[in-house]
């Protein structure tokens, strides 16, 4: 992939793109930045500027507005909160760059204890071939993603019996390995990122039936662990709705200021209980910067759906694979 900064010479914003480039582009050398001046009307209608600095995208303006023209004047961005800016925002450059087919999101960056829980590092969430507990989970998912629930005892112990042991065995195990979870009566009540009981989040995915997911993060993670579009639709804490539609491995939603705050709390426990409560979707940073204040003991960070989906990917894009 190419990336092109138009620019007049001596922009005074040129190096705030540049900046922002670096970062973004921290661990993809692959992705090559091409700096080009504009000396002209005449050559900014050839080259494609919209103001300077214009970054093209394998010679794309993505962020082009409805109606632009070629110039040579200053060219402003929209961030989230539709305020002018002489430069995108992160997240925008980010979902650019996905949506371009290069650059995926930085790894989120979320305290260690968190990323344990979660499972981000090391497959964590794939469980084991000993004793019949990776046949068992994937079973399991492959249930909840076909018929929206888990799968009876009797398909259970059929896949058991391959293994020479026993489904309430096998559950147990994963239930202490925390790659599901189990009630009283041995009933399964989450295999993430599925829920067996309702939740704020639920996921469609595309030709396939409703599901619920545990969180936001888990939700982002069902269409990758799938490989097919869906759609999530999720209430945040303070009750409003939010719609994210996933095409292609790449996450819009609506509102377009939406954001998920990733936390988890002091307690120890397995990841439904000190932290699945504490991934939702918010629709502006203001709303999940006031949730994690009225919070303290929450520990966590803000990420853009993009970053989340991402995450998404990196936990549970590997289960059925």
């Amino acid at each position: 992939m190419e990336l092109v900064v138009l620019s007049v010479p001596d922009c005074p914003h040129v190096a705030l793109l540049d900046n922002l480039l670096r970062t973004v582009l921290a661990d993809h050398e692959d992705i090559r930045v091409v700096h080009r001046q504009i000396l002209g009307q005449d050559q900014a209608e050839r080259e494609g500027m919209r103001g300077s600095p214009t970054l093209l995208v394998d010679g794309i303006d993505p962020f082009a507005e409805p109606g632009s023209q070629p110039s040579v004047s200053c060219r402003l961005f929209r961030d989230e909160d539709g305020q002018a800016k002489p430069a995108p925002s992160k997240t925008a450059l980010i979902a650019a760059l996905f949506r371009a087919g290069g650059a995926v999101p930085p790894r989120a960056s979320l305290p260690p204890r968190l990323r344990e829980i979660l499972g981000v590092d090391g497959q964590r969430r794939l469980a084991p071939h000993e004793r019949g507990q990776r046949a068992i989970q994937q079973s399991v998912l492959r249930s909840f993603a076909a018929t929206g629930r888990p799968p009876t005892t009797d398909e259970l112990a059929r896949v058991a019996e391959e293994s020479s042991t026993t489904a309430p065995r096998v559950l147990a195990a994963l239930h202490r390995g925390d790659f599901l979870q189990l009630d009283e009566a041995g009933r399964i009540t989450a295999a993430y990122p599925f829920s067996a009981l309702p939740t704020r989040h639920r996921v469609t995915p595309a030709g396939g039936v409703p599901a619920f997911a545990m969180c936001a993060v888990d939700a982002l993670g069902i269409p990758a662990m799938l490989a097919t579009d869906a759609q999530i639709v999720s209430t945040t804490p303070d009750g409003a709705e939010i719609v994210v539609m996933v095409r292609g491995g790449y996450p819009a939603a609506e509102p377009s200021t939406t954001v998920v705050f990733v936390g988890t709390s002091c307690d120890a426990g397995p990841a439904a209980e000190v932290c699945c409560d504490h991934l939702n979707f918010f629709t502006s940073h203001a709303d999940a910067e006031n949730w994690a204040a009225a919070h303290p003991d929450v520990q966590g960070s803000i990420l853009s759906v993009v970053e989340a989906g991402q995450l998404g990917r990196e936990i549970f894009g590997p289960l059925l694979a």
